[in-house]
């Protein structure tokens, strides 16, 4: 069985950085972060292929945002920077992707088979 557990969120003033962490258990997959603000649909903020070690990232986050994992640990991290209120939002952590290209499907909610709680993080202006 396939658990998530995400940890880290908080609250920051703009500009500000904080580090998420995702436990897992069960296996080793290709894995990602999402977030939602409210009202707005899930999206994908970050995704690191199994295997191969690439990574992606969507384009709002890109040079402020580090995903890494740490296989010894089982953990799948965010190192998020110059954070500001648009980053506001629940972050989940996902894994094992049922995509055929990784490439082309990390950001896509229905490319997950298991997903953790959610760790809140709340950026102030």
């Amino acid at each position: 069985q396939v658990q998530l557990v995400e940890s880290g969120g908080g609250s920051v003033q703009a500009g500000g950085s904080l580090r998420l962490s995702c436990a897992y258990t069960g296996g080793t997959y290709s894995m990602a972060w999402f977030r939602q603000a409210p009202g707005k649909e899930r999206e994908g903020v970050a995704g690191i292929e199994l295997g191969t070690g690439h990574i992606y990232y969507s384009d709002s986050v890109k040079g402020r945002f580090t995903i890494s994992r740490d296989s010894a640990k089982s953990t799948l991290y965010l190192h998020m920077n110059s954070l500001n209120p648009e980053d506001t939002g629940m972050y989940y952590c996902a894994a094992h992707s049922i995509g055929i290209t990784y490439s082309l499907t990390w950001y896509l909610v229905t490319n997950y088979k298991y997903w953790g709680q959610g760790t809140q993080v709340t950026v102030s202006s």
